[in-house]
């Protein structure tokens, strides 16, 4: 059984994640719309650029309600590993180019190995939070360390993923080159 604090500071975490995601991609659906039918994971007519936010946004929401949270976490898991597979796919496929279509529009930056492991490890990890909880009562110190907690993860996941996708791409240059 997982801490109602862990469960929820996981829960608020991953809601921030695909609320942000939802919105970024919402900003310019026609952009979005290039990018995912740029993969070629599904035929053009399902490649419909306004569904993918959508679901975003409801597994933000579904993960702050805790009737849905179990089925968001499981949706949220599900989404994270098609996003992973589609990457993986176009890799071995040689498409090194393709916008990886996290983060905003105007920073586009192309897919790579690491982004296939960062979204099957964050998949499990949402996943924990469909495991049961524990009926312990938050107490208000819990509330406080929840809130900082989500924002240190935030945070550290922002970091994280700006540098990794800062040094990835400088990483595989110098490797062509030499």
């Amino acid at each position: 059984m997982i801490d109602p604090a862990i469960g929820t500071l996981l829960a608020g975490t991953f809601a921030l994640l695909f609320a942000s995601a939802a919105l970024h991609k919402v900003r310019d659906l026609a952009v979005f719309g290039e990018v995912l039918r740029a993969y070629r994971v599904l035929p053009d007519r399902l490649a419909v650029p306004w569904v993918l936010p959508l679901l975003e946004a409801a597994i933000a929401a579904g993960l702050l309600l805790p009737s849905a949270r179990p089925a968001a976490a499981l949706g949220g898991a599900l989404l994270l590993i098609f996003y992973a597979l589609a990457m993986a796919l176009n890799l071995q496929r040689g498409r090194r180019d393709l916008s990886c279509g996290c983060g905003s529009q105007e920073e586009r930056r192309p897919i790579a190995p690491w982004m296939v492991g960062r979204n099957a490890l964050l998949a499990a990890a949402l996943a924990a939070v469909g495991l049961p909880w524990s009926a312990r009562v938050l107490e208000p110190v819990d509330l406080l360390t929840v809130g900082a907690g989500v924002a240190l993860v935030t945070l550290l996941y922002m970091s994280a993923d700006r540098l990794l996708g800062r040094i990835a791409p400088r990483a595989a240059r110098w490797e062509a080159s030499g």
